[in-house]
Formats: structure tokens, C-alpha cells, sequence
């Protein structure tokens, strides 16, 4: 084909790269994203049947005030797609040993509170009454926030890439970026993997796992890593449903499990680990193995018993593209003029979808904006040892 010209080339069309084009097509510049496509991607970490919505973030702050945005963002999402892709069910985070100063699930109470948020307090009782299908006993303390919930994610990101194709945003699915183009320190386009050229004076990687091959200084300061997801067949559907059954994490920084109600058209349940994952290549074979599977159903048998023997229907391994620290990774290339990063979503980006774009916006136009210290350019000494609050580090 013959060479293809733009104002920006965004190389990713999962979440961060759609909410990216469509934001810098909102001022005013023309996008192409490529994609090795089908859009949504079956192998993106933002192609799933749900992902969490949370403010809940223990003590950073800084994540809880962009999670309030982007929380009205979905919001308003909903009413601009006269349906709800975002469902408010609520998130509840619950302990296995009371809640004390410095834990996730205290840190983030205590700033929600503080935020004028209307967050309840959870002990068994409480959660024996209002949420059938746990096991109380192991679980001694924790909240339930109303505001919150999940996103049907692979939805959400067809619907984000029919609005961009309506907008004038050129897609190409079946393109997938192999060379970033650089002449004399500075950006001129995209080589892809079938060889076709396109040329533009600024790239945004936004490739999730493919970014470090992209951009490889970053491969000291990003990797992949596989977590386990399941979608179970509960015999009896009725006590997973999401009104008695929220977006929940179990002891979640101190065992990784997090889950979500029956889904309203899967009419399974998911459940899945927010921990240090399987370190892997992105190109290599994903598969959830049996041992896996062995704790998942040992999690189960001692916290949703009627789900122990349940079918499991789907597994997924989901690859993070994780940053040393966990922060995103939104800044303009150090050394490559017009070269701009969008990725290191780290297991945790779908939720600032709303919010995502414009931040990349500002980045790609040189405008300041309040995170930039936290997902700007950095260095690392080579050591993964992330800050998310809500994620199980193992230490051993």
C-alpha cells in the first residue's frame, strides 16, 4: 500500500489507545491508530468481560482524586451510549484481621471518609446479612463504598473504536507497529509487521505489552506478567447476583483475589488475582495451569463455598505490562523528539479510561498536568517492587 500520512500515529488500540486518539482527535488533530487488530484485540489486557471501577486506592491520593473523575467520566459514558457498559454495583474490600493504620483497606476508608464519601462499615455480622453467598467467619472487618463498580471492557472499547471511526479517527486493525521510525533524533513515522510505512511527526506507543519492544530502553523498566482469570458456572445464580453480590477483594493486597457479580449477559462469575504474576514474553503461550486452579478452588472453599465445585467455563491468562513501580508510564521519549508513551498500565489503568486520553493529550502537547511526576520519565535500578496498594506482593 502506499504511505499514509497523519498528524499523530497512536500504535495500541486498547484502552489507552483508544481514550488517546480520541482525545487528541477532540483537539483537533488527525489520528491513525494501528492495530494488529480485530479491534477489540483478543490478546489485550483490556479485552475482557469486566474490569474493576474503584476510587479505593489506600493512602495515594493522588490515584483516589483521578479515579472521582473518571468515575463522573463513566458516568456521563453511559448516558452518551444509551446503555450502561459501566454498572454501579458498588466495590466492597474486606479483611481477614481487623483494619489497622497502614493497610489497604484502612488507608483507603480513612481518605474516603475524609473525600465526604458515604463508605459503610463491614464486620461478619454485617457481611453474613447483606452478602449471602460469603463465608463470614475468615473476614472480621472491612467496607462496602456504593460508589464504584465494573466496565464490560471488551464493550467498552468497541464502543470507544465506533466512536472514533465516526469522528474521522483512521483505523487499522491488521497493522501492527514493528518500527518506531527516527531520523536525526526525531520521529517520522510507523513500520509495520506486513511492511507498509506510515508517516507522522508524532508516535504514541500505547501497545500494552508490546511497548518495551517498541521503545526498548524501557524494557528495564517494564515487563509482563500473567495473572489467572476464571469464569465460574454457579449451580445457583441467585446469591452471585450484584445486589447481593459487589465487585469485592478478599484480604486483597495480602492473597490477590478479586471478583466480580454474575454477569448480566455471560451469567458467569468472574474471579481472578491482582498479584506478582508469571513473568513471561509477550508473544509466548499463555495458559492458566492447574495449579492455578488448585488455589483457586482452595480460595473458594473457604470464602464462597457454593462456588468450591462450581464449573469453571473460561480461563484467561491476562497480561500485565507492569512498570517497576506500578505507575503508568505517560511522558514524552527523553531523546526522540515527537516519540510519546502512553502504556504501564500495570493491572489497574481500564478504570481511568474517562480520564486516560486527555492526560496524553496534554503530554503530546507539551501541556503540564498534575501527575506528571508520578508518570513521567523515570529511572529504575532494575528492581520490581511496586506501590499499588491494593495488589498482593509477594515478598518471599
Amino acid at each position: 500500500m502506499a504511505d499514509r500520512t497523519a498528524d499523530i500515529i497512536v500504535a495500541g488500540a486498547g484502552i489507552f489507545g483508544m481514550s488517546s486518539a480520541l482525545a487528541l482527535r477532540a483537539h483537533g488533530h488527525q489520528v491513525t491508530v494501528l492495530d494488529p487488530g480485530p479491534i477489540p484485540h483478543p490478546l489485550a489486557a483490556s479485552t475482557d468481560i469486566s474490569k474493576a471501577v474503584r476510587m479505593d486506592y489506600g493512602p495515594d491520593e493522588d490515584y483516589m482524586v483521578l479515579g472521582e473523575q473518571a468515575l463522573a467520566g463513566w458516568r456521563h459514558w453511559n448516558a452518551d451510549w444509551g446503555e450502561d457498559l459501566y454498572h454501579e454495583v458498588g466495590v466492597m474490600f474486606v479483611s481477614r484481621a481487623p483494619l489497622q493504620p497502614g493497610g489497604f483497606e484502612y488507608e483507603s476508608y480513612r481518605l474516603l471518609q475524609a473525600h465526604g464519601h458515604r463508605v459503610e462499615r463491614l464486620d461478619s455480622a454485617a457481611i453474613a446479612d447483606r452478602f449471602p453467598a460469603w463465608t463470614a467467619d475468615p473476614y472480621v472487618d472491612g467496607y462496602f463504598n456504593p460508589a464504584g463498580g465494573y466496565a464490560e471492557a471488551g464493550r467498552v472499547v468497541a464502543a470507544l473504536a465506533e466512536r472514533a471511526a465516526r469522528q474521522g479517527i483512521d483505523l487499522h486493525p491488521g497493522q501492527a507497529a514493528r518500527d518506531i521510525l527516527i531520523d536525526k533524533g526525531r520521529v517520522t513515522g510507523v513500520r509495520t509487521a506486513t511492511g507498509d510505512t506510515f508517516q507522522a511527526g508524532t508516535v504514541v506507543v500505547a501497545a500494552g505489552v508490546w511497548t518495551p519492544l517498541l521503545v526498548p530502553n524501557l524494557a528495564p523498566a517494564m515487563k509482563a506478567s500473567g495473572q489467572p482469570v476464571f469464569h465460574l458456572k454457579p449451580a445457583d445464580p441467585a446469591p452471585f447476583e450484584a445486589n447481593r453480590f459487589p465487585v469485592f477483594g478478599a484480604d486483597i493486597s495480602q492473597t490477590g483475589w478479586y471478583g466480580f457479580p454474575l454477569h448480566p449477559r455471560e451469567r458467569v462469575v468472574k474471579i481472578a488475582n491482582h498479584g506478582p504474576g508469571l513473568t513471561l514474553h509477550p508473544d509466548e503461550e499463555r495458559v492458566v495451569t492447574q495449579a492455578d486452579a488448585a488455589g483457586l478452588r482452595d480460595f473458594l472453599r473457604g470464602t464462597f463455598p457454593a462456588l468450591a465445585d462450581a464449573e469453571i467455563v473460561y480461563t484467561r491468562l491476562c497480561l500485565y505490562i507492569d512498570t517497576f513501580d506500578e505507575h503508568f508510564w505517560i511522558d514524552r521519549h527523553p531523546e526522540t523528539a515527537g516519540l510519546v508513551v502512553a502504556s504501564g498500565g500495570s493491572g489497574h489503568g481500564f478504570k481511568f479510561a474517562p480520564v486516560l486520553g486527555d492526560l496524553v493529550a496534554d503530554v503530546v502537547e507539551g501541556k503540564p498536568h498534575p501527575y506528571v511526576a508520578k508518570f513521567g520519565w523515570r529511572q529504575t535500578s532494575g528492581v520490581f517492587r511496586g506501590d499499588e496498594a491494593a495488589r498482593f506482593h509477594d515478598d518471599e
